[in-house]
């Protein structure tokens, strides 16, 4: 059982909140701050560095905005996982941000406790999202027209999407469907390479439109 602390890249162009952020993540020992980034470049080229689990991401920043940057961590570093987290909160943003590949999407109302557990779910690969962002991304995606898959999903690939479209992690996916944790990743990643998403939000963004979940 992996016992190291989450390892997180905290990017934000404001050094204040940056600084808040540290200040009370650090009072949880599952959680390392392991680097600071200003704008979204910078925080593309720690993420090659450090390589992190997590990168908590705002969405407006100067010279790469945090959907610029979460589609480039996601496309050369899939195993990194993006939260947004922003002030912002309009339609266009939260469905750019989630098909960018972030895990998540909170404001930073957010109290201390609700980003680490955020953060610690999305380490674990399950979708966290404000409840009004959620409201916003369940109205903006029903209505666009279904993808035509080249090969159509099998009826456990499907079943393992509405978990995942669910919130469900790997291991709840496996407990759910009684397989092992490692069959249940490899129904993800069968069906993610047939959906042609890149990440489990992507997926889930999928769910949604064609009313699966």
């Amino acid at each position: 059982m992996d016992t190291r602390p989450v390892r997180v890249v905290l990017v934000d162009d404001h050094g204040v909140v940056r600084q808040g952020m540290k200040l009370y993540l650090q009072y949880d020992p599952d959680i390392e701050v392991v680097g600071e980034a200003a704008n979204g470049r910078q925080g593309v080229d720690l993420v090659e560095q450090l390589h992190p689990d997590v990168v908590v991401m705002d969405l407006l920043m100067p010279v790469m905005d945090g959907i610029a940057a979460t589609r480039e961590i996601k496309t050369r570093f899939p195993d990194v996982e993006v939260l947004a987290l922003t002030s912002v909160l309009e339609d266009r943003k939260v469905v750019d941000a989630m098909q960018a590949g972030a895990m998540g999407y909170l404001l930073k109302d957010t109290d201390a406790q609700a980003l680490t557990e955020a953060i610690h779910a999305t380490a674990r690969g399950e979708v966290r999202l404000h409840p009004e962002a959620a409201k916003r991304l369940v109205r903006e995606v029903r209505t666009p027209a279904a993808h035509e898959l080249g090969e159509p999903l099998t009826p456990r690939e499907t079943e393992t999407l509405k978990l995942l479209a669910g919130g469900q992690s790997n291991k709840e996916i496996a407990r759910t469907l009684g397989v092992e944790e490692r069959t249940a990743k490899a129904h993800v990643s069968n069906l993610m390479a047939k959906l042609g998403v890149k990440s489990r939000t992507q997926a889930a963004l999928y769910a949604l439109r064609e009313g699966l979940a």
